[in-house]
């Protein structure tokens, strides 16, 4: 704190400190207002209010900058490798070699199942949407791992953290298996991450799977990408279920449940419902008439957060972009159609003075659906990429020693009290 802000009311006024972060916008501290003023701050969405203090994740939206710990997205997404940025969001830190690969190895020997887990899946019905499977499969796993549910103990916290990661792509990927009616695959210790995942998805026992490296490296981006957002609606969602204490599989699983609702992970599904109903590039001119004339939405422009181009979708479109080439859909239709739409509204005024610039959605909507993903499993994948940032941000939130209970506070605007009637009297 260097300096403060004065709050008068009335003939009353009041000192507020502000924070300085190491960037971004100062803070003013109004942790007193209601103590020493008797008022309440307002602020629907909490947009303009800093919930917590974090070294995890900096978002610049004005300037489309996203930095994990202070390395580009766009760097890590490039050079990196997804395990390697869960050790970065972790730790703090980029690993060293021996670092990486005993955090590796950790990992990868985690992501087995309790064998008794599988008869869990056998309680929903086949039709049960993949997320409803997710959410409650990652809130049971406290009932197989109640070794390393003490959240004061950082040994067990450590443990949890990664079980969580280890394990979240073999339940994806069998939410997935039993939707489609699919025998379950088992976890190989001798594949990568993605890989892995990859292959519990795709392998069946008519045939042996053949890893793609193009694919591979995608579906390790895409994790890349989506890790963590800072305090977006499932990380707080995380964070203030952590706040009373629960247990990481519990918080995880509120965060998924979070991410369902369609304004938050339903995005990129939306997104290429979009492209699918424009159907061709010939109807592209009159569906952004529609835009204009408010009769349609353009799914995956813009973004609440950056008001610039969103930094993690130039890496998205060239990763849609390889992928189509190598499984031979240079000529795709939705490619096609997502191309001159990009363009009309990067060069139309109505978009360009709206800062409607394409985001992550508008790609990787097209690039799941080529991998062979059906699109009730995008916000699965979204789940489990950000699974690492979820951790991660409730690790740090024990880690405060200023953590207390989340109790937001409201303006009430209904009756005042009022004398109960009897019946018989009303």
């Amino acid at each position: 704190m260097t300096d403060k802000a004065t709050l008068t009311i009335g003939d009353k006024s009041y000192d507020l400190p502000i924070l300085k972060g190491s960037t971004g916008p100062d803070v003013l501290d109004i942790r007193k207002v209601y103590a020493e003023s008797d008022h309440f701050t307002f602020d629907p969405g909490f947009t303009s209010t800093a919930s917590c203090e974090s070294k995890i994740t900096y978002i610049d939206g004005d300037a489309g900058v996203l930095l994990h710990r202070g390395y580009p997205i766009d760097q890590l997404a490039e050079k990196s490798t997804f395990l390697e940025v869960c050790h970065l969001l972790l730790n703090g830190e980029l690993p060293t070699a021996d670092e990486f690969a005993k955090f590796e190895h950790n990992i990868t020997y985690h992501t087995m199942l309790h064998a008794q887990f599988d008869r869990f899946f056998e309680g929903f019905r086949r039709d049960a949407h993949p997320m409803a499977v997710m959410t409650g499969a990652v809130g049971a796993l406290s009932a197989f791992y109640a070794d390393s549910i003490n959240v004061d103990d950082a040994r067990e916290r450590e443990i949890s953290a990664h079980r969580l990661i280890a394990k979240m792509p073999t339940i994806a990927a069998r939410a997935y298996k039993y939707t489609i009616g699919q025998p379950f695959v088992s976890p190989r210790n001798d594949l990568s991450y993605s890989e892995n995942f990859l292959r519990m998805c795709f392998a069946v026992p008519a045939e042996d799977w053949k890893p793609n490296p193009v694919l591979t490296r995608a579906m390790d981006r895409i994790f890349i990408l989506h890790a963590d957002h800072e305090q977006n609606a499932s990380t707080s969602t995380v964070r203030l279920a952590g706040s009373s204490g629960a247990h990481p599989f519990a918080c995880i699983a509120a965060g998924i449940a979070c991410l369902w609702g369609p304004s938050h992970g339903g995005a990129n599904q939306e997104a290429l419902e979009m492209l699918e109903t424009i159907g061709s590039v010939d109807n592209i001119k009159d569906y952004v008439q529609g835009v204009k004339d408010r009769k349609y939405k353009l799914m995956g422009f813009g973004h609440r957060v950056y008001k610039n181009f969103d930094p993690r979708a130039k890496v998205m479109q060239k990763t849609a972009h390889e992928v189509l080439a190598e499984l031979g859909h240079n000529n795709d239709p939705l490619l096609q159609v997502a191309q001159e739409l990009e363009k009309v509204a990067l060069n139309d005024p109505y978009f360009v003075d709206r800062k409607l610039y394409p985001n992550i959605d508008f790609y990787s909507g097209i690039t799941l659906r080529a991998m062979g993903f059906p699109t009730n499993m995008f916000t699965v994948l979204f789940a489990l990429a950000r699974t690492v940032g979820w951790i991660s941000q409730w690790k740090e939130m024990f880690e405060d020693p200023t953590r207390k209970i989340g109790r937001p506070r409201q303006l009430y605007t209904g009756a005042t009290q009022r004398d109960y009637v009897p019946v018989e009297k009303r």
